[in-house]
């Protein structure tokens, strides 16, 4: 947690085993608790610690807070799918605390008054090698440049972004948050290699004279399916339609485009068709909708800007101008099962939307690595099975987000700074702040601020960005909202219910202690804190 420990103080004298007082049977003691939202975080992000600043108006503290575990806050304020607002435990009161837009407010904020990276005092004189500039591979450097190590990233694309430039379209991310974002990292001293693809991890690592490296190379290979089609037939992947939307000739869609997918990539390809002048965009979908994987806000947003998705499809043959859809059935298991029952679509293009693969070439012939389904085996310290080469992001098994591999990055740093230093990274983690836990009679109702949204019809016909930000008087309305589950923020309530004067304050950012010559174990302190810091404990014997 963001604050000091708590201090018991005994009175002169007396121990903690044996002073327990006739009267006493319980005592109580003051914890920190995990919040559900900082535990749900891929990114490990202190978010109780953050946004405790940021409702006493001090972004700047705010910000920095959150930097030490996510250096792309503008960012993930914009792509992030938010799993912290899922598990926040205001949920039961209200709704969830907007977190993601905080973020998003605190990013924007430190880019438009140019707050920087402190960089480290003293230098280790290791060098690692990042292998890919996407998000992962991004924090990973960041991590390791705060951590005093020499970082070089080599690329092989023209920019640094990785999937979120080349795979997230620019009404979801604007390039210039991205770059700024990007800068700022490399501004640590960070050398970043454009155009460079490693052929051979361990040549690299010799040549370059590197300690170690991480492997954080994306999934830009789309994968394939079987679809039988004439000649004149026009089928792309929608890897290539993403990425081909950063150069100065964009994809010729035509005016029925048709994507096949359920995934977050296939509604990003339908949306950018409507925005690209399609009259129709379509998902074909194999199974129905509460078994897609794509995000349930990102379905109605599709949808609104008329997208259709037909669900419980496949598609059987694409010709010029068509294709033939069979529908589907789920069985017992939920798995799709032909019916026999086809119709025709106009088409004027098909992109395929079925999922990505990384190239792994880069790691031919190097001993004890372990691949399986296309990913990199890894132990818990993010190291393959080779010392001194560790992998995150797509190259793992885990979830493809960029929450996901801007946590990758930063577990890898630190495992491989301590890796360095021959120990192990501090893993303890407080026992968990649930519902249960919290005096909700103290907290009033404060519906969550929604974020403003850009008109249907610029939408449709426009890259500009979607989602608005918040101004900072809704940003600061919206920290407030938060329960500090789990962890005292010094509202006074033990020390004014106390009935034996047993509760001393010690200053502001200190906290409290707890004088048990006083104390009689009444628990009026435990039953009446709002956020569940004060537990009461048997007395020892």
């Amino acid at each position: 947690m963001m604050q000091k420990p708590f201090a018991i103080t005994l009175a002169p004298g007396t121990s903690l085993a044996n002073h327990t007082g006739s009267w006493r049977t319980m005592r109580p003691v003051y914890v920190d608790r995990l919040p559900p939202c900082n535990h749900a975080c891929p990114a490990g992000e202190n978010i109780q610690g953050w946004l405790y600043h940021a409702e006493a108006g001090e972004y700047e503290a705010a910000w920095r807070e959150l930097v030490k575990n996510n250096p792309l806050p503008a960012v993930m304020g914009r792509v992030c799918y938010h799993p912290c607002e899922e598990s926040c435990n205001r949920k039961e009161l209200d709704e969830g605390v907007g977190i993601n837009s905080v973020e998003r407010f605190l990013g924007d904020e430190a880019l438009r008054r140019g707050w920087a990276f402190d960089k480290p005092a003293t230098a280790s004189g290791k060098r690692v090698l990042v292998v890919g500039a996407g998000p992962s591979g991004l924090s990973a450097a960041y991590h390791l440049a705060m951590l005093g190590h020499q970082v070089s990233i080599y690329e092989a694309g023209p920019a640094a972004g990785g999937m979120m430039r080349f795979g997230i379209p620019k009404y979801r991310l604007p390039r210039d948050v991205l770059d700024a974002e990007v800068k700022r990292i490399l501004d640590l001293g960070i050398e970043l290699r454009l155009g460079t693809k490693v052929g051979n991890i361990q040549e690299s690592m010799l040549a370059g004279k590197f300690d170690a490296c991480f492997l954080a190379v994306g999934a830009h290979i789309a994968k394939r399916a079987y679809i039988p089609a004439g000649s004149a037939a026009k089928i792309l992947d929608a890897v290539s339609v993403l990425r081909s939307m950063e150069g100065e000739d964009k994809p010729l869609l035509g005016r029925h485009v048709v994507v096949y997918g359920g995934g977050n990539t296939a509604l990003d390809v339908a949306r950018t068709a409507k925005r690209l002048g399609a009259t129709e965009s379509v998902i074909v979908y194999r199974r129905n909708r509460e078994r897609m994987p794509a995000h349930d806000f990102e379905v109605e947003e599709a949808m609104q800007e008329g997208v259709l998705i037909k669900w419980l499809s496949t598609i059987t043959q694409a010709n010029e101008g068509k294709i033939t859809v069979e529908k589907m059935v789920l069985d017992a298991t939920g798995f799709p099962q032909p019916t026999g029952e086809f119709e025709t679509m106009e088409a004027d293009s098909v992109v395929l939307a079925l999922g990505q693969d990384v190239d792994l070439s880069l790691l031919d012939k190097v001993p004890g690595l372990e691949i399986v389904d296309g990913v990199v085996k890894v132990g818990p310290n993010m190291m393959t099975g080779y010392p001194g080469i560790f992998a995150g992001g797509d190259m793992v098994p885990s979830e493809r987000t960029v929450t996901v591999g801007v946590g990758h990055g930063k577990k890898a740093a630190r495992n491989i700074d301590a890796w360095f230093r021959g120990g192990e990274p501090s893993l303890h983690k407080h026992a968990p702040a649930g519902f249960d836990k919290l005096n909700t009679w103290y907290y009033s109702d404060a519906p969550k601020t929604v974020r403003p949204v850009l008109d249907i019809i610029r939408r449709q016909s426009t890259f500009e960005e979607v989602l608005g930000s918040l101004d900072e008087q809704n940003a600061l309305y919206e920290a407030r909202r938060c329960l500090s589950c789990g962890n005292c923020f010094e509202c006074d309530n033990c020390y004014g219910v106390c009935p034996d004067n047993a509760i001393k304050k010690l200053g502001f950012g200190q906290r409290f202690e707890i004088n048990y010559d006083y104390c009689k174990g009444c628990g009026l302190c435990a039953s009446e804190c709002p956020c569940g810091a004060i537990e009461m404990v048997a007395e020892e014997t």
